[in-house]
């Protein structure tokens, strides 16, 4: 038996190939296929099947290319509906691989189709559970995302409390615990940066287990502090139930060389310009409206909170044999209309580039007090301390906060460690703000210097 974590830190995404005698089950796959094609080939093994832990929110599952590509069939949960041909498993329903069996254990909560894998290893052992979003290592799924008619979020954190007391913790405790999302996911609130753990631990430490909470007490904790949803998540939870356009065919068109008149072409049209180079190329020189997020931070969780309409046409600035990368993780999230992307780079562009003003915290200390500070971190990383008087506009909501601020005032700008905060000055020069300093090394610059901040943590502790 093998069982292998295909660990993805951009979506904080964990999809699970396993593999006994020759056959092989793929759990929550992202949306390129290949990697489990190449693995199953390696193996000289046969994908038998395809399983969902539920309807994803936060990205668009490779589960019906997968299917179409191999034969394998679908399964998702009692209660789901999708429209496509799939089989919908039965609670406690066994699928055999090779010599080890798959359990379905329905655990609803974070949505109502939600399941549970129980892998029963060739000697009839419970080894292992694999949660999807119903129990991550230090947290829970959150019940807000599959609300539909009477349901409300506390019917399904009442419905999770259920699951989680009668399916999960009934279950030895060391069985291995394979979630579907680590630190840094918007699925939950609390979860560990580990990405695989031991259900007994997890009975001694996550707060949602506690043996002696009532379920109204779990209900309240669950709920409490859920910040809203990214507005592409109902959209990628619609393309997992309805289907979506072959991968093969979203990078094809994506990942087309424009000349320069072809991309000021697009851009005419509407074609947002999306520049995924690191924020220290960025700031150096860019193309006037361009977007900025970079591929080298969570660059498909702020596409989704940040780029409104999933739909949008995008026209990309990317280094140099980075476009289709770039064109895959704008996919992994529902954004399958990427034209093309700038050939030859932003070095073939030929109008006036605009450029970032930038401080370092160095120079920064010495001027701070005399500043408007704006802090674009989340509102966690800001509650557990920031510079004192420093105004809170976090990056997730910007958008919708950017008649807050004046554009007739000059502000200083800061996240944790530069990524962020070089998103949000994009999207402030895009709406017409021009006085924008961003401070370079961010809020782990801070420590060691004279700067005043609120009750300190250290900010190596800090994502």
């Amino acid at each position: 038996m093998k069982i292998e974590q295909i660990y993805t830190t951009c979506l904080a995404e964990a999809a699970y190939y396993i593999e006994s005698n020759g056959e092989v089950a793929i759990i929550d796959p992202l949306r390129e296929t290949s990697p489990y094609l190449e693995m199953a080939a390696g193996a000289g093994a046969k994908i038998k099947y395809i399983f969902e832990t539920h309807f994803h929110a936060d990205f668009v599952s490779g589960h019906v290319d997968l299917s179409k590509k191999t034969g394998a069939p679908i399964v998702f949960g009692p209660t789901a509906n999708p429209a496509f041909d799939c089989i919908i498993a039965e609670d406690n329903q066994e699928f055999k691989i090779g010599d080890i069996t798959i359990k379905v254990l329905h655990t609803p909560g974070h949505t109502p189709e939600s399941v549970t894998y129980l892998l029963v290893d060739a000697n009839g052992n419970d080894h292992a559970i694999f949660t999807g979003d119903t129990l991550f290592l230090g947290d829970v799924g959150r019940p807000d995302l599959a609300i539909k008619g009477d349901l409300t979020r506390e019917d399904l954190a009442g419905m999770l409390f259920d699951s989680l007391r009668k399916r999960i913790m009934t279950l030895s405790d060391d069985l291995v615990v394979y979630p579907a999302h680590g630190a840094g996911s918007a699925c939950g609130k609390n979860m560990s940066s580990e990405t695989v753990g031991r259900l007994g631990d997890q009975k001694e430490t996550n707060y949602a287990l506690r043996v002696d909470m009532t379920r109204e007490e779990f209900i309240k904790e669950v709920t409490e502090g859920i910040q809203p949803p990214p507005s592409y998540f109902p959209k990628n939870a619609m393309m997992n139930k309805m289907g979506y356009d072959a991968i093969d065919e979203v990078i094809s068109r994506g990942e087309r060389a424009l000349s320069l008149s072809e991309f000021n072409e697009e851009v005419e049209n509407g074609a947002l310009i999306l520049d995924v180079r690191h924020q220290a190329d960025f700031m150096k020189g860019f193309i006037p409206d361009s977007l900025f997020i970079g591929l080298n931070g969570t660059f498909a969780m702020w596409v989704g909170a940040l780029i409104e309409d999933i739909k949008q046409p995008i026209v990309l600035i990317a280094p140099e044999g980075q476009a289709e990368e770039a064109v895959l993780r704008l996919a992994r999230v529902g954004y399958d209309h990427t034209i093309g992307y700038l050939n030859g780079g932003i070095e073939s562009y030929e109008g006036t580039l605009n450029t970032i003003e930038t401080m370092s915290v160095k120079e920064f200390e010495g001027v701070y007090k005399d500043t408007n500070i704006i802090d674009v971190r989340k509102p966690g990383e800001f509650t557990a301390d920031h510079i004192v008087d420093a105004k809170h506009y976090p990056l997730d909501f910007i958008n919708s906060r950017l008649d807050e601020l004046d554009k007739g005032t000059h502000y200083h700008m800061h996240c944790a460690g530069g990524y962020r905060s070089v998103i949000a000055i994009s999207i402030l020069m895009q709406n017409g703000y021009d006085k924008l300093t961003n401070i370079t090394e961010g809020y782990r610059g801070f420590e060691g210097t004279s700067i005043e901040l609120t009750d300190y943590v250290c900010p190596s502790t800090l994502k």
